[in-house]
């Protein structure tokens, strides 16, 4: 199965990004699932069902999200419609939405998509890893799902690597998001799940994490709150990961980063 996965989508310069990109790497590396963490989508913030569909009209067929998921209140509702908009599974039970779903693709093969985010300096939810488990009880891999990947939403890299080797040899990958810079750690674990630190952002790189680079550097100079961060718009990056699996174990076969647009070094997953 080839999984195709993209990081953050960062406002205008993001959507705009997926927008132009996104189409011509479907036809090029045809993968069969395409899954994108849309959480800063709307105005840096959030993400509404319009943007969803706009995803979807691209090629998406699965979103993810983080700790932003609630910064467009209408949201809510439509969540609670959809199987291909995820939020954290380790929010408290009773939360709107679902954290994980089984999608069905044209092969008939089906993946499971887990979107699960970190406590280290993060809001205080429940145990990503208690979470997990207890969803991979229901889905093993190779037995009743074809592949399994999970959106690791973290902001400690010592988190999110321990989280991939907790679940190295259960999962197909583990790949991380929140931070908004691609690290350069793409590999495959000993017991066969491939593993990244952080997609990175999709969006404007001449910022301060995808923001205007004005309120931010104003703030650590002064040392003091500034004026509300506000999405920079200029030409978008997108970012992301190619990843192979072998169809009889569910385990990662290979695992690409990719970069397409200015300022970053493109790199485009070779065709396999």
């Amino acid at each position: 199965m080839k999984i195709l996965f993209i990081g953050d989508i960062y406002g205008r310069s993001g959507r705009e990004a997926l927008e132009s990109h996104l189409p011509p790497l479907i036809d090029k590396l045809g993968p069969d699932i395409v899954i994108v963490n849309g959480e800063n989508a709307a105005h840096g913030r959030g993400i509404n069902e319009k943007i969803c569909k706009q995803f979807y009209d691209y090629g998406t067929d699965v979103i993810t999200t983080g700790n932003h998921i609630w910064g467009q209140r209408e949201v809510i509702p439509y969540i609670q419609t959809t199987d291909r908009l995820l939020r954290p599974i380790n929010y408290p039970a009773g939360t709107p939405g679902k954290g994980a779903v089984d999608y069905k693709l044209p092969t008939g093969q089906t993946i499971t998509v887990i979107n699960a985010m970190g406590r280290v300096f993060m809001d205080p939810l429940d145990d990503p890893f208690r979470a997990v488990d207890q969803e991979l009880e229901r889905k093993v891999l190779g037995r009743n799902t074809d592949a399994i990947f999970i959106d690791f939403h973290a902001e400690a890299t010592s988190e999110k690597m321990a989280f991939g080797h907790y679940f190295d040899g259960r999962v197909s990958a583990v790949i991380g998001t929140h931070t908004h810079i691609p690290t350069a750690d793409h590999h495959i674990l000993e017991k066969g799940t491939a593993y990244m630190s952080d997609a990175g952002m999709s969006g404007d790189y001449n910022s301060v994490i995808g923001a205007d680079k004005g309120a931010p550097v104003r703030k650590f100079v002064k040392g003091m709150p500034g004026e509300p961060l506000r999405p920079a718009n200029g030409t978008g990056t997108l970012c992301g990961v190619f990843i192979e699996t072998n169809d009889k174990t569910g385990l990662a076969k290979s695992i690409h980063p990719l970069r397409v647009g200015p300022r970053l070094s493109e790199v485009i997953p070779p065709i396999q």
